[in-house]
């Protein structure tokens, strides 16, 4: 997509702290409200991105106050992208077993990649494993 086509863009170095994703939550929530996104569209964006937020903190970062995450959001009339990279040594998202088959239904590993998987239109991991991109399609244009 050329530059040009995006009408918002916003760029963030995080700590690798509990909580220290929410300006950029809000941030995005923001936008999306804005732009007259609907509320379907707008759930499943901010529950992907919270996804995102915490596995690269608490599991790429692990916590450690030493490493950043970096956020980028572009957003178009009909798009929203944001990426989410850590520090930290990555992981193979086709590794994680299935958390709704039989016995892993109690545990909560592999929910949050799930998660985002199923609510946005596109995920798509680095080839390290210690990033992602999400992508949703706007469902319906403001009238």
């Amino acid at each position: 997509m050329p530059e040009s086509r995006w009408i918002w863009q916003s760029e963030h170095l995080i700590p690798s702290r509990d909580g220290a994703g929410r300006k950029v939550r809000r941030e995005v929530l923001r936008q999306l409200k804005r732009q007259h996104w609907d509320q379907h569209d707008t759930f499943s964006i901010r529950l992907a991105l919270e996804e995102a937020l915490v596995n690269a903190i608490k599991h790429g970062n692990a916590l450690d106050a030493t490493k950043q995450v970096r956020v980028r959001c572009r957003m178009s009339d009909d798009l929203i992208q944001i990426e989410v990279v850590d520090e930290g040594n990555g992981f193979d998202p086709e590794s994680i077993p299935d958390p709704t088959n039989g016995e892993r239904r109690e545990m909560p590993d592999g929910r949050g990649v799930m998660l985002m998987r199923r609510f946005m239109d596109r995920v798509e991991f680095n080839d390290k494993g210690n990033g992602v991109l999400l992508e949703k399609q706007r469902t319906r244009l403001p009238q």
